[in-house]
């Protein structure tokens, strides 16, 4: 309908929209059946540009989404959507970094604790306390998890995680 092939971007889709639009308005037409047939086409026009923008807004989402960040970003990021409590899409903003680092696998370990995945997070700050063994922050999140796991592998760990899951469904 707008005569574009289906790589066509946001820009190319309202342009040629717009070219359109110029070409077959109603009120270029002084007849009444052109005019309604210049309506109609109208409406078909304004469909099939959302449907367009609509096919086209994905891409670009998953173009910038796939996108590497610097680390500093990416654990920036993480942080914010850590605190707004959305652990898996701050572990999904957290994937993106290009390099790791003792705080990255920190903050994988963060993350990994608000999931209650325990055994990982514990993986994640011992890689932490391996690549910067003075941090006694990596090494208090590396006991944390170590407790944690400890935990949740009691009969009341179990029950509790059990509970949770027969909560959420």
């Amino acid at each position: 309908m707008l005569g574009l092939d289906a790589t066509a971007d946001a820009d190319q889709v309202r342009s040629a929209y717009r070219n359109l639009v110029k070409k077959c308005h109603p009120d270029k037409f002084l007849d009444a059946d052109e005019r309604k047939a210049a309506q109609e086409k109208m409406i078909a026009l304004n469909l099939a540009y959302e449907e367009a923008l609509k096919l086209t807004m994905p891409r670009k989402a998953a173009a910038n989404y796939n996108k590497a960040l610097s680390q500093e970003d990416a654990l920036t990021l993480a942080r914010k959507l850590l605190r707004q409590q959305s652990p898996e899409a701050a572990l999904r903003q957290l994937m993106r970094s290009a390099t790791r680092d003792g705080a990255w696998y920190a903050m994988q370990g963060d993350v990994l604790m608000a999931l209650e995945q325990y055994d990982s997070a514990h993986q994640s700050y011992r890689e932490a306390v391996r690549r910067e063994p003075n941090n006694i922050e990596y090494r208090r999140g590396a006991l944390d998890a170590a407790v944690a796991l400890k935990k949740s592998r009691t009969l009341l760990g179990r029950m509790k995680s059990l509970l949770k899951r027969f909560g959420r469904k």
